[in-house]
C-alpha cells in the first residue's frame, strides 16, 4: 500500500477543492491518502479586514515563521511515499502558514527524503513563489518531482479587482454583476482531476523521472513571460518595503500601520501605473529577448532549481 500525504493551508476552500479533485483519480487500490490541514495558532479571519490584509505583508514576504498546531500523531506516525503540497501565494511568496510548516521540525520530518508534488492556486504571479518553495523543500531535504499551477486566467487588472472583492467580502461571485468570478475557474477546478492519473502512475512505479513532462502535457503549467518579468521586479521592490516596515514594530503597531498605509498606496500605484510601463518595456524588447523567454519558459515549467 502506497501512503500519500496531502498538506495544505486554505482560507476559502478553493485549494482544498482542487486537491480533492486531484485525489479523486489518485486514490484507489494500493493508494491510501491522508490529509493534513495546516492550522496556525493565531489564525487569519476570512473575509479579510483591509488593514490586516496589508499588515501581514512584511512577515509573509520575509518568510518569518509563526506557531502552528502540530500535526496529529496519526499523521506523524506514518512514512509517506509521496507528499502533495498545496499552497497559496501571499505577496509573491508562499503563504506564511505554509512557510512555517516547511521550516518546522514536524514538517521537515514528514518531508525528508520524500518525493513531493507542489500545487499552487493563486491569482497569477507564482513564478518567484515557486522558486522560494524549491529552496524551502531543498532545505527540508525533500525531493521535488512535480508542479501544478492553477491560476485565474483573466487579465491582470481584471483579476486585481475581482480578487480584492473576494478577499474583502468573502463572496466568490461576479463583482457588480459584470466582472468574471474571481480565482481559479470552476471548470479548471473540476478538471484538476486529470492530474491524478500521471501522479498515480509515477507513485505506483516509484518512477518520477517523467512525471513533470506528463503533467505539462495536461497543461499543468503555463509560463507568461511578461509576468516572469513583473514578478522579478516586484520581488526587488517588495524586499525594500518589507525590510523597511519590519523595523517599525510588530503587527498592529500604530507607527508600523502608517507605513503599511503608504505601502498600500504604493501597491495600487505599482499595479495601475508601474505594471503597464513594465508591459510596454516587455513589448519593446519582445524580439531581442526571445531566447531568454524560451529559456525562462523551459526552466520555470520544470522542477529544476537554479542555485546560481
Amino acid at each position: 500500500m502506497k501512503e500519500v500525504l496531502i498538506v495544505y493551508y486554505s482560507q476559502t476552500g478553493q485549494l482544498f477543492d482542487i486537491l480533492s479533485n486531484v485525489a479523486s483519480t489518485l486514490k484507489g487500490d494500493q493508494v491510501n491518502i491522508t490529509y493534513h490541514k495546516i492550522e496556525p495558532k493565531q489564525g487569519y479571519d476570512f473575509p479579510w479586514q483591509a488593514e490586516k490584509f496589508y499588515d501581514v505583508f512584511p512577515e509573509s514576504f520575509l518568510q518569518i515563521t509563526q506557531e502552528l498546531h502540530p500535526p496529529t500523531a496519526d499523521v506523524l506516525g506514518k512514512k509517506y511515499d509521496l507528499v502533495i503540497l498545496g499552497y497559496q501565494v501571499w505577496y509573491l511568496t508562499p503563504s506564511r502558514p505554509i512557510v512555517s510548516f516547511l521550516k518546522s521540525e514536524e514538517g521537515k520530518k514528514l518531508l525528508a527524503n520524500t518525493p513531493v508534488v507542489t500545487l499552487v492556486a493563486c491569482r497569477n504571479m507564482w513564478i518567484q513563489a515557486q522558486e522560494k518553495m524549491k529552496r524551502l523543500l531543498l532545505a527540508a531535504k525533500a525531493e521535488l518531482k512535480g508542479h501544478i499551477a492553477m491560476v485565474d486566467r483573466h487579465g491582470n487588472n481584471i483579476s486585481v479587482i475581482t480578487i480584492q472583492h473576494w478577499m474583502m467580502s468573502g463572496k466568490k461571485d461576479r463583482f457588480l454583476g459584470i466582472f468574471p468570478k474571481p480565482g481559479v475557474s470552476d471548470t479548471d477546478i473540476a478538471q484538476a482531476s486529470k492530474f491524478g492519473a500521471p501522479i498515480r502512475k509515477a507513485l505506483l512505479s516509484n518512477d518520477y523521472a517523467r512525471l513533470q513532462e506528463a503533467l505539462l502535457q495536461l497543461d499543468a503549467v503555463r509560463v507568461n513571460p511578461y509576468l516572469v518579468q513583473a514578478d522579478e521586479r516586484g520581488n526587488v521592490l517588495f524586499s525594500k518595503w518589507a525590510n523597511l516596515i519590519i523595523k517599525k514594530g510588530g503587527p498592529g503597531d500604530p507607527k508600523r500601520l502608517k507605513w503599511i498605509g503608504l505601502f498600500k498606496y504604493y501597491l495600487l500605484f505599482a499595479i495601475w501605473v508601474i505594471a503597464p510601463i513594465v508591459f510596454i518595456v516587455f513589448l519593446l524588447t519582445y524580439l531581442p529577448m526571445s531566447r531568454k523567454r524560451k529559456r525562462d519558459r523551459n526552466y520555470y515549467s520544470s522542477v529544476a532549481l537554479n542555485e546560481s
